[in-house]
């Protein structure tokens, strides 16, 4: 009965594949790839196999959770990006209770990771790679816990298809090349050389394009979490307790024993005690109102907040008279997002640990009337700071002294960069660095459910933790060693680092009207906001507004390696005309060009007449979405 299921799932996606192929060339050639229609259930994520898992689950009767619990088990299995050591974020719209629900799957820094210790290897801010670079595991925990608390069936039935993807997979290109580019950081630790460097001596040592990789140690750590399913299952307990006995074992029994002494055996800082007392939080996500649509975000231990920021800025300008991708309206939207992610650079940190970020104040619209005040209409402003949002809400700033000396800016007496400014000779790894890691994942049924989650963490070159087979996070780069630069995101045991992670969620009539997320550190809600003004402001479709040309801001601190800015710098899309370049390098900028710079978005429109679903993937990457 197994193999005749699997073959119905084989002929409804060569269907759904055929149909796409179909599409008149007059309506494709309006994107590069068509928009998804459904009417039932529609799966996007950032590989086609991923998807594929999504259709899977969907044919057999789960909802949206069930699917993006598979979807982000086979993803971390695929190393799309991350691996099951790193994290996990997400924004689910429960229709029972009619409100979307946030989920915090971050891991935290380990015992001994402080500041001094840091220091005392020489050290300005934590490595980007390797086991110091690991927080504790975020993603089973967040992945069991939304099957249990909000999905529908067993683990043994959502974990299937990692564990054959686990068993041996056709590996695509893009992993087997970095694979192969990151081969001398891979090669500097013993778990990680067994497992990626299957041609180890040659001169391609990494897997090729389309070869069948196979991941025995993690296979095997997969099958012990539906073990111990099956057992709880067998001695009386309920499914959501079976789930958790899974939790258990992953956390605080055998396969947490073996990670810790493989992240040890490296040089690591983890204990059993930093996984046993880690827990995954269910939160009240954050959110602001635009012109009648209610935009939700998890709140600051991500960078999500940016976003409702800038569109509180936003939404005191007339936006459509300035024209789309006009000088005007690019300038318009760098400085907005230049305000918003100095507020992130400085406020932004773990709620669960103090000091408590001014949350209320930044998302003030009295403080968004008054800082557009600010706005410098003409060039460019290098020195946009943060604001002082405590005087929004109650309690006054802690931190004015910090305040007052923070800047992005060279010296303005001797023209020295500070050291958290980037200059020309070391840019191409800062690029690197300001795109770095994650995918996405959108589901949604018909029954109403909507998940939008951007997992990340344990990305090519990654360290695996003993025989475990799990690549560790290297999210602790996103803290920093002092309290000056950001006093909310300073480096401590038990705390968990701002990450630029960030799912998005959108409610119209108290319905879903679009989920939308994109991988890529600290572009992310940059090009998610301008997704949002896409379909909002200027009409576009769900497809269009992905592979819309979307401008970057380098003038934030970097959220990774070593966390600098660069002042006024701006990627822009190859079709920008150039009297539109002539006229922003007046104003101050300086301008680079790429063909694709959407980023890759996946998204989900909601047609609330019609009671179907709209899916877009955006051109940037692999990104792939099944509907039906």
């Amino acid at each position: 009965m197994k193999s005749e299921h699997a073959s119905r799932v084989i002929h409804l996606i060569c269907a759904l594949v055929l149909m796409l192929g179909l599409i008149p060339q007059t309506f494709a050639a309006r994107t590069s790839k068509p928009i998804l229609h459904g009417k039932h259930w529609m799966a996007i994520t950032g590989k086609p196999l991923g998807a594929a898992v999504g259709a899977q689950i969907f044919t057999q009767g789960g909802n949206a959770v069930d699917a993006a619990c598979a979807m982000l088990g086979a993803t971390a299995t695929m190393f799309d990006v991350l691996s099951w050591g790193g994290e996990t974020q997400a924004l689910i719209f429960h229709p029972g209770e009619k409100r979307v629900i946030g989920i915090n799957a971050l891991g935290v820094a380990p015992s001994g990771a402080t500041p001094e210790y840091f220091k005392s290897l020489g050290m300005d801010v934590p490595p980007e790679y390797g086991p110091l670079a690991a927080v504790t595991p975020g993603t089973p925990g967040g992945l069991l816990v939304m099957l249990a608390e909000y999905g529908t069936m067993s683990l043994s039935q959502i974990l299937a298809p990692s564990i054959t993807l686990a068993q041996g997979y056709p590996m695509e290109a893009q992993t087997a090349d970095s694979i192969e580019r990151q081969k001398e950081e891979i090669r500097k630790w013993s778990y990680s050389r067994e497992l990626f460097l299957v041609h180890e001596g040659q001169a391609r040592e990494a897997p090729h394009p389309g070869e069948i990789f196979r991941q025995p140690l993690l296979e095997a750590t997969l099958e012990k979490l539906v073990a111990a399913e099956t057992n709880a299952l067998a001695s009386g307990k309920t499914r959501k307790e079976a789930i958790y006995a899974a939790y258990d074992r992953f956390y605080r029994g055998d396969i947490a024993r073996e990670f810790v002494r493989g992240s040890r055996e490296l040089g690591g800082l983890h204990t059993e005690a930093d996984l046993a007392s880690w827990q995954v939080y269910i939160e009240e996500p954050v959110h602001t109102d635009y012109k009648g649509i209610e935009v939700y975000k998890l709140t600051t231990w991500v960078q999500g907040p940016v976003l409702l920021q800038a569109l509180n800025l936003l939404e005191q300008l007339d936006l459509k008279s300035m024209g789309y991708n006009s000088a005007r309206y690019i300038h318009t939207i760098y400085q907005v997002m230049n305000m918003a992610f100095a507020d992130r650079d400085f406020y932004y940190g773990d709620p669960y640990f103090p000091p408590e970020e001014p949350i209320e104040g930044l998302l003030s619209k009295r403080y968004a009337r008054d800082r557009i005040k600010t706005l410098n209409a003409e060039r460019n402003d290098p020195l946009v700071k943060p604001g002082d949002p405590y005087r929004y809400q109650k309690g006054s700033n802690p931190y004015l002294d910090y305040l007052e000396r923070w800047t992005n800016a060279p010296d303005a007496a001797t023209g020295v960069m500070p050291p958290w400014q980037v200059s020309g000779t070391n840019s191409a790894k800062h690029d690197a660095q300001f795109l770095a890691g994650t995918t996405s994942i959108q589901t949604a049924d018909a029954e109403g459910w909507v998940v939008s989650v951007t997992p990340s963490g344990g990305w090519i070159p990654a360290a695996i933790a003993g025989r475990t087979g799990i690549g560790m996070s290297q999210r602790m780069q996103s803290f920093v060693l002092d309290a000056e630069h950001n006093p909310y995101n300073v480096v401590a045991p038990g705390k968990r680092p701002r990450a630029t992670l960030t799912p998005s969620l959108a409610l119209k009539n108290g319905a879903p009207f679009l989920s939308f997320a994109v991988q890529g550190g600290d572009i992310q809600d940059q090009v998610l906001l301008q997704f949002f003004l896409n379909v909002v402001e200027f009409g576009m479709n769900v497809q269009e507004a992905a592979e819309a040309a979307n401008i970057w801001s380098y003038q934030m601190r970097n959220s990774f390696g070593d966390h600098r800015a660069q002042p006024g710098r701006m990627l822009i899309n190859t079709q920008t005309p150039a009297w539109v370049v002539d006229e922003l390098e007046k104003m101050g900028y300086d301008t680079f060009r790429r063909e694709l710079t959407s980023g890759p978005i996946n998204a989900i429109y909601f047609d609330q007449e019609q009671k179907t679903f709209q899916g877009g993937a955006s051109n940037f990457g692999e990104d792939y979405g099944i509907g039906w």
